[in-house]
């Protein structure tokens, strides 16, 4: 069910205010509400799409950001630290801060980061911080974390080599990485781009998502230093 909202914090695009509308997920008993646009098509820049092919994808709640937060909410997090890529709405990033993680959640997009703090502090999650991260240009400062989870990142062949580089860089020894894929073809790439930069990629899992009309498969793969797999 969603109700449109109009007294919120606001959030910004290149094309003003955002028009938001609250919509109630579970997980895992994990209830939450969340914020998203009304409509994508509403966000969609020209501008942006000519620059560097930049599209809103971080205004809707996938099926593959269902599926890792429900992965990970069997994990126990005792203040271990988690870094997720492409954060959007936010979702696995919240489910991560309910089961204990320290979480760092990023996108590329400013809004998608408004978003994120607005959704956090609408459902009471305060131990949460954000940050804007573009894969081409990974800081260098961001460290090392225990857990590194994306979901639904290898939409475009260019994005595969990024996001494998990213975990790379941000995989602590003996850390665990995630990534939730619905088969998109971009992704039959990754276990092999993440093997040539000294990682290892296995399909852990298939789950089966039902989600309005939509019923696709969701592939959930595991990361982690290749000498430690």
């Amino acid at each position: 069910m969603e109700t449109e909202l109009h007294q919120l914090p606001q959030v910004e695009s290149a094309q003003g205010r955002i028009p938001l509308v609250a919509r109630r997920v579970e997980v895992a008993g994990h209830r939450f509400e969340l914020l998203h646009p009304r409509s994508v098509d509403e966000l969609i820049d020209e501008r942006d799409f000519d620059v560097d092919g930049r599209l809103p994808y971080w205004a809707e709640l996938w099926p593959s950001g269902r599926a890792l937060a429900a992965r990970l909410a069997r994990e126990r997090g005792n203040g271990r630290r988690l870094l997720e890529l492409g954060t959007g709405i936010g979702l696995p990033s919240l489910v991560a801060v309910r089961v204990g993680f320290t979480a760092l959640a990023t996108d590329y997009y400013q809004a998608a980061i408004e978003l994120l703090r607005a959704n956090a502090e609408r459902n009471g999650v305060s131990e949460l911080t954000t940050r804007l991260l573009d894969w081409r240009n990974f800081p260098d400062d961001l460290g090392r974390f225990d857990v590194v989870a994306a979901s639904d990142v290898l939409y475009e062949r260019p994005n595969v080599p990024l996001v494998a580089g990213a975990f790379l860089r941000a995989l602590a020894p003996g850390g665990l990485g995630l990534v939730s894929d619905p088969g998109r073809r971009s992704a039959v790439n990754f276990a092999a781009e993440c093997q040539r930069c000294g990682l290892s990629c296995v399909l852990t899992d298939r789950i089966a998502m039902v989600d309005g009309t939509s019923h696709p498969t969701i592939d959930l793969y595991e990361v982690r230093r290749a000498r430690e797999a």
